[in-house]
């Protein structure tokens, strides 16, 4: 009888779960010149079996926000190995806000949110990607990563890299924002030069985003409120090893969202947002997680207006009061629990949606029950904190971020308290067409207590990029202003600004907005308790105006300034590029 040939054993058989679609590059004989090129870079057999984890990494030496990204990204590679995926790391752009602030560089800011979504989005397409865990630092990071993951809906774990710690000058804690206002104090002549340069070389005593409640640490918190992230993961310092801990869980929770096909589609809803915008007004939390907010809504298909979070913090008390409105810092939260203390306090109110779903598989309140019982969640009683308020006696009665409209923001603008807030103030109109002309303004002592600074033509289009002008704001808060001046833009401020700060203004001066109407002298109005920003002119006057008004030229007419200038959404609907969501065009 004669003998049958061996059957030859086809190349490439892994028996991967057919819903990964990294089958198209692992999977098969015609998969073989693939696989070669993973295995040049350490891949094995064992990998081409598992799903494919991507994890984009905006690591750089440009800011202490990101310097120690690549640290934190290898805690979460670990853990998505040591539970069985295949991990892979791939790089993408950041701008470092604070050292662009206050220079031309800073219009690149927002558009580095678009660019690292875009990038995130094209290179998990591209490789077939599986899942994704999204690292993120500086404050544009946060939101391009969560951006990205609910455009592309893989199975997604946001993880966060961790604040700054504060810096100490003169007895006390302080953090990049005093410097910023010692500017204006240094200005003023009530700083002399040599306080400022101690200043300067304790504010920032290693890695991480800047500790206060500023955009990082709001888009950090945000992210655990609205789903993407687990409970408790934001607040763990850069440096602490507790931020490494938070990393591994990430890495080892994004092979079970794959296994499980649990995607931001399943956990982002209408609770999630509102639950995001709750968080966002009881912490005091960043401006620009308005305009992230509106961003993120638009590509998850949900529905959210700019009018929604000033109905929400009309009822939500305020009742962290962290840096810039307070003196305290992210760690300082995190010493006594963290985010999921301030949730907790929220849904005993019955103002947090605790049936919400997050990206553990659990919802918010299953969740804060697995910390307690899991992870020693301290109770309500046994926190000491005097920068934490109770809902029944809060810090405010009221939310921290405020939506005023009137003639001058037909489409609303975007203030955040953190002094009075029953402010109301009117004063004349001290023009200026650029951020640089105001600080010149400013810094030569030419403010005078009453005016209204109208900074114009720094919008999305505009800009573009719609800067954000902590240098001003802080110059004039250094300068003895805080109270008796108010600030207008169609561009944007730091989350660590405060005083009487009014952004986002819309529509835009470049797109015949009314701002673009007002003139020096023009009486202006700001009123927190009505909501309300308008100019002593007639709604005929206005147009009329704005009807003899040239449009402006585009600064940049080629290259990335101009095609995102051209590409961005009205700030009213998050100053999107995506051609695909809500948009005012």
């Amino acid at each position: 009888m004669s003998q049958q040939p061996p059957q030859e054993t086809e190349p490439g058989r892994y028996d991967k779960d057919e819903r990964l679609r990294s089958r198209e590059v692992t999977e098969g004989a015609d998969r073989a010149p693939h696989r070669s090129m993973f295995r040049a870079m350490g891949f094995d057999d064992e990998d081409f079996g598992s799903p494919l984890i991507g994890v984009p990494n905006p690591a750089a030496d440009i800011t202490p926000c990101n310097v120690h990204l690549d640290d934190v990204a290898e805690s979460a590679l670990e853990g998505i190995d040591e539970a069985g995926g295949m991990p892979i790391e791939f790089g993408t752009i950041t701008v470092s806000d604070a050292i662009s602030m206050g220079t031309e560089g800073m219009k690149a800011s927002l558009i580095s949110r678009e660019l690292i979504a875009d990038s995130v989005e094209l290179v998990s397409f591209g490789e077939r990607m599986d899942a994704l865990v999204t690292v993120a630092g500086c404050d544009k990071n946060l939101p391009g990563m969560l951006m990205a993951a609910v455009r592309t809906d893989l199975p997604s774990v946001f993880l966060y890299g961790g604040s700054i710690m504060p810096g100490e000058h003169d007895g006390r804690e302080v953090t990049i924002v005093q410097v910023f206002e010692g500017v204006g104090a240094y200005a003023q002549g009530d700083m002399s030069g040599e306080e400022l340069d101690d200043l300067e070389r304790s504010a920032c005593p290693g890695a991480g985003s800047c500790g206060g409640m500023f955009t990082a640490n709001t888009m950090a918190a945000i992210s655990e409120a609205v789903g993407l992230a687990p409970l408790g993961s934001a607040s763990a310092p850069a440096e602490d090893h507790e931020r490494y801990a938070v990393a591994r869980r990430a890495g080892e929770l994004a092979v079970e969202v794959v296994e499980e096909d649990r995607r931001p589609s399943d956990i982002l809803s209408k609770k999630s947002f509102e639950n995001a915008i709750t968080l966002q007004t009881a912490i005091g939390g960043s401006t620009n997680g308005v305009l992230h907010l509106l961003a993120l809504a638009a590509e998850a298909g949900v529905d959210l207006s700019i009018e929604e979070f000033d109905e929400i913090s009309r009822r939500t008390p305020k009742i962290a009061d962290l840096q810039p409105g307070g003196e305290h810092v992210m760690n300082d939260l995190h010493e006594v629990g963290g985010v999921p203390v301030i949730v907790r306090r929220l849904i005993e109110a019955d103002l947090f949606h605790e049936d919400a779903m997050t990206v553990t598989g659990r919802t918010v309140g299953e969740e804060l029950e697995f910390l307690e019982s899991e992870h020693g969640l301290p109770d309500d009683d046994e926190i000491e904190a005097d920068f934490l308020y109770t809902v029944d006696d809060p810090k405010e009665e009221e939310g921290a971020i405020k939506i005023l409209k009137g003639n001058l923001a037909p489409d609303g603008a975007v203030l955040k308290v953190t002094g009075d807030d029953q402010f109301h103030h009117e004063g004349p109109a001290r023009i200026f067409e650029n951020e640089e002309d105001a600080m010149a303004y400013v810094q030569e002592g030419h403010i005078e207590s009453g005016d209204v600074i109208v900074i114009r033509n720094e919008g999305p289009k505009g800009g573009p990029g719609m800067r954000e002008m902590l240098g001003v704001t802080a110059a004039v808060v250094g300068a003895g202003h805080e109270d008796d001046v108010a600030l207008l833009t169609d561009g944007r401020f730091s989350g660590a600004t405060r005083g009487p700060m009014i952004g986002h203004v819309a529509p835009e001066a470049f797109v015949g907005g009314p701002i673009g109407a007002i003139e020096e002298g023009d009486r202006v109005t700001v009123d927190i308790p009505d909501r309300t920003l308008d100019v002593d002119l007639s709604d005929s006057e206005l147009q009329a105006r704005l009807d003899e008004r040239e449009q402006p030229e585009p600064a940049y007419t080629d290259g990335v300034l101009a095609k995102f200038g051209n590409a961005f959404g009205s700030a009213a609907n998050g100053a999107v590029t995506n051609p695909g969501v809500k948009r005012d065009d």
